[in-house]
């Protein structure tokens, strides 16, 4: 296709080129936080590694991302304390020398029914899923050089979640805060939520329990890690892509919900 005044041959490699940069990933230590870490890494970021409990974790994580040539940090933070949001985003910033992506990604996943749901396991929940990412966002909104937004969520986030109800319900306050985020942001911000699928087993949950959720998805398999930092690799180098949610899962998501 040829090129026309408006488009630049060259501008794919000029936007890998400006992509690169510094992002910080809260529960970054372990599972997808730690598998976006290093595929990021790979593709030429430098990684600051958010942990809570997980030091050794995250210290081996940080190892090996210098050891593929990335500069790479570890910091601790509780994110249930509102206070400690903003700090750890100052913290980042002038550790690294400039921020430009966040990765909300620290979360919890505990079993919680409509029945037995107590008042403690929902603000527990929304604390971490809702109240620190906006918190965070608020505070890396007002680094100059900020320009990446991305909110982990959930593929269930589409229908309901019964076995996890404080967990599904404090997600979905995620997804509604990512799209006001990317209005109030916008144009010097983007932000994206990327919500996962079946790609690890839960704690607790055995491989063959995890193998069985295969038949539950369209594409008959279950997914990898790989899938949702690749994913998460598109989002923070898209240019012209804001508030949008990605469902990587299979199509799992579109039972029942062909239509919107």
């Amino acid at each position: 296709m040829a090129a026309t005044p408006e488009s630049n041959p060259e501008q794919p490699a000029a936007q890998s080129e400006r992509a690169a940069g510094t992002v910080l990933i809260t529960g970054g230590a372990r599972r997808l936080g730690a598998a976006i870490a290093l595929r990021l890494g790979a593709a030429g970021w430098d990684v600051i590694v958010h942990y809570r409990s997980s030091q050794e974790a995250a210290e081996e994580l940080v190892a090996v991302l210098r050891k593929m040539g990335r500069k790479a940090w570890a910091l601790a933070a509780d994110l249930s304390d509102p206070l400690a949001c903003p700090r750890l985003i100052q913290e980042a910033a002038k550790l690294s020398g400039g921020l430009n992506a966040l990765v909300c990604n620290a979360s919890i996943f505990d079993a919680s029914t409509l029945m037995d749901l107590r008042a403690e396991d929902i603000q527990e929940n929304v604390q971490l899923h809702a109240v620190a990412p906006l918190l965070l966002a608020r505070a890396f909104s007002e680094l100059p050089e900020a320009r990446q937004i991305l909110n982990l969520l959930d593929s269930k986030i589409s229908g309901p979640d019964e076995e996890h109800l404080a967990y599904h319900l404090s997600k979905r306050m995620l997804a509604d805060l990512t799209r006001s985020m990317a209005l109030t942001f916008a144009p010097r911000i983007a932000v994206n939520g990327l919500a996962p699928g079946a790609v690890l087993p839960a704690d607790g949950k055995s491989l063959e329990q995890f193998a069985a959720l295969a038949q539950e998805i369209p594409m008959r398999r279950t997914g990898t890690p790989e899938d949702i930092s690749a994913a998460a690799l598109f989002l923070l180098t898209s240019e012209f892509v804001t508030g949008q949610i990605m469902f990587v899962d299979g199509g799992r998501h579109l039972h029942g919900k062909l239509y919107g």
